[in-house]
């Protein structure tokens, strides 16, 4: 029976399915939940999925809607023709006859995606570009006939000293009508010298949103701009995903697909916005007519595709950015659903693979105002560096880690969701692992059911060290022939070693879930690869050590900080100097939000740092072929060297059993 290729997003999972098979059925072999509440009787549509057709040199398929069956009666009677006409189909009744990528529509998801983004606490007290000022005026006689904006301007200047130069032109437009409701007692709302809203009555709160667009999520934080208080938070997967999951395979499409590909994925991220900011205001119980501005940070290719730009260029050596400087874009001309007269703020770019969302972690964590030398690292789909002190200035570089470390390279990996494994322990003495899934409080061992469905990218970090730590594979990342346990096992198709994690007992997936030899060095390269851009920045900056480590990106407050320190993620420090700090590039957006300083401090500071291109460094390669070793082929780790010390060589064991 021939198989055909299915990728479904955003998961990332995917698989040989057979031909003749439905998608439902082929989603849940592959641990993706669609839902169907009405057990496949073909009466509730709610297992509807979006077939994305074109060419994905990425995955090597070429996907359409005729690589299913043919549209049927009950799609008719279920389905729209809008649905229909965006190549919708109902994953029970289409059965695949090709190669397909398969999008989810989080509606349709049996698991939701877990997105980690809260909002930190912001060190800078509020000073917001955004003010509000409260003015009373006398109506216009005869006698003073002086037009409405002259008058709002005078009374500014009067009653609080503040000058107003401009006025955008759709709010002059309402702002006689809504002077004369008010009767001339009205709030207006300045941003940078231009009045921008005049309501009616005294404000007192008044909003505005901070935006982090990740290439796997994006997160938006409703930010009180007179506290700096996130009073409401709002996440979601990028829509992206379906047109690749990292940043090259994005630009690749737009690059293969001339003028539709660019639009398609600029369209995804708008309408998501503008979902996400409909969900914020309904929440806060205020209008989008209360949002006069959005500051916004994303890497330099979701920049380009934010604002329509041609990111091509970005995936090309020498890597340039249409632009790097900070931009303020009004919301209208983007199709941002805020009050018409409201803004964009975009944070600077840094350079070509490090963008404004890199721009938000640095002024977030100041490493240039530090006296101790500060290695930054966001992780996400890409990894992002940061080195710097007040003494040594600030490095930069980019690094490729995020699709082993978010599931995309590993065999039974999974992005943070509902029955994804998030940590594990495995026992040094019957190699047994003891693990939980997210949505489970209990571990696996005292849980009845467990239904595990994948490996999330914690859980990838930690069962890779635990392997490592209970000797079923050494510091080169090969497996131990002789490691007692009926868990190590080869598989019966390619004869490569794996470890079983979990039993299909276990699993809601119909299959055992297991770490192969490929898992181990996919993990080996993501780890390698952050090291070494470490490492060429020390070199740069002629230092030996760094005195503190600052895991940054929603993933990064997740790992297991002993686990990144025993596989060398990055150099030795003792454990108390390793700190998670949760979205800093979120929580950079916020503070450019609240305060004006930062702000501007954001566009100096982004061109201040000097930003390393790993490729161009000879001995990079050399760096990192010893960095690929669990900790290190040489430098030494003694924070972890304790642990490092009790690791058992089960060969040798196993030679002084037999003498015995």
């Amino acid at each position: 029976m021939s198989e055909h290729t299915v990728i479904f997003q955003p998961s990332g999972r995917r698989g040989k399915i057979a031909k003749g098979a439905n998608l439902l059925d082929a989603a849940r072999s592959l641990g993706v939940e669609i839902e169907s509440i009405c057990g496949e009787k073909k009466t509730c549509g709610k297992c509807k999925v979006q077939v994305e057709e074109g060419f994905f040199e990425k995955y090597g398929v070429d996907s359409k809607v005729s690589n299913l069956s043919g549209w049927t009666k009950d799609e008719e009677r279920m389905l729209s023709l809008a649905e229909k006409e965006n190549k919708y189909r109902l994953s029970c009744l289409a059965h695949v006859q090709g190669d397909l990528l398969v999008f989810v529509p989080e509606e349709s998801r049996g698991g939701k995606q877990v997105v980690r983004k809260k909002a930190g606490k912001l060190k800078h007290k509020p000073d917001p570009s955004l003010t509000i000022h409260y003015i009373e005026m006398k109506a216009p006689t005869l006698h003073d006939p002086e037009d409405d904006y002259l008058r709002v301007v005078a009374a500014l200047k009067e009653q609080h000293g503040v000058a107003a130069d401009r006025i955008d032109i759709h709010c002059l437009r309402v702002m006689a009508g809504a002077l004369r409701q008010a009767q001339w007692k009205v709030t207006v709302f300045l941003l940078r010298g231009e009045i921008v809203r005049v309501a009616p009555g005294k404000v007192e709160t008044y909003y505005g949103i901070a935006v982090d667009i990740g290439t796997t999520t994006v997160a938006a934080y409703l930010t009180d701009l007179k506290t700096g208080r996130a009073v409401a938070t709002e996440s979601k997967m990028n829509p992206q995903v379906i047109y690749g999951e990292d940043v090259m395979s994005r630009i690749t499409y737009s690059m293969q697909n001339p003028g539709t590909g660019l639009e398609k994925m600029h369209n995804a991220i708008i309408n998501t916005l503008n979902e996400m900011i409909g969900s914020l205001v309904e929440e806060h119980m205020i209008t989008r007519d209360d949002i006069l501005e959005m500051v916004m940070v994303c890497n330099t290719a979701m920049h380009h595709i934010l604002l329509k730009l041609d990111p091509q260029y970005v995936g090309v050596a020498p890597f340039p950015t249409a632009m790097s400087k900070a931009l303020d874009v009004r919301a209208r001309d983007l199709g941002i659903g805020i009050n018409i007269s409201g803004s964009i703020h975009v944070l600077a770019n840094e350079a070509g693979f490090v963008g404004a969302d890199n721009c938000g972690v640095l002024i977030a964590e100041e490493p240039y105002n530090s006296e101790e030398l500060m290695l930054i690292i966001d992780i996400g789909t890409n990894g992002e560096l940061l080195l710097g002190s007040k003494k040594h200035g600030v490095l930069s570089c980019s690094v490729a880690t995020g699709p082993a470390l978010e599931g995309a390279q590993i065999k039974f990996g999974m992005r943070a969701a509902p029955g994804a494994i998030e940590k594990v322990e495995i026992d040094q003495e019957n190699l047994e692992p003891r693990f939980k899934v997210i949505g489970k409080e209990l571990w696996n061992i005292d849980a009845a059911e467990i239904e595990a469905k994948g490996i999330c990218g914690s859980g990838i970090i930690d069962v890779v060290s635990e392997m490592f730590r209970a000797g079923i594979i050494d510091k080169g990342g090969r497996f131990s022939k002789h490691a007692p346990s009926e868990r190590i096992r080869k598989d019966p198709q390619n004869g490569m070693p794996e470890y079983v994690l979990a039993y299909k007992k276990e699993t809601s997936i119909g299959k055992d879930i297991v770490v192969t030899q490929g898992d181990v060095r996919a993990i080996q390269l993501a780890v390698g690869s952050i090291y070494a851009g470490a490492v060429i920045m020390m070199h740069e900056h002629g230092v030996e050590k760094v005195d503190k480590v600052v895991l940054a990106g929603a993933f990064g407050s997740h790992l297991n900080q002993f686990s990144c320190l025993l596989m060398g993620m990055f150099p030795d420090v003792p454990l108390d100097k390793i700190l998670s700090v949760g979205n800093a590039a979120g929580d950079g957006a916020r503070l450019c939000l609240v305060n004006k300083q930062k702000r501007a401090e954001a566009d100096v500071m982004a061109r201040k740092v000097r930003y390393l291109e790993l490729t161009v460094y000879k001995e990079f390669e050399r760096v990192f072929m010893k960095a690929m070793q669990f900790p290190h082929m040489e430098d030494q780790f003694p924070t972890v060297q304790h642990v490092l010390d009790e690791i058992p060589d089960w060969k040798k064991i196993a030679k002084e059993k037999e003498k015995a």
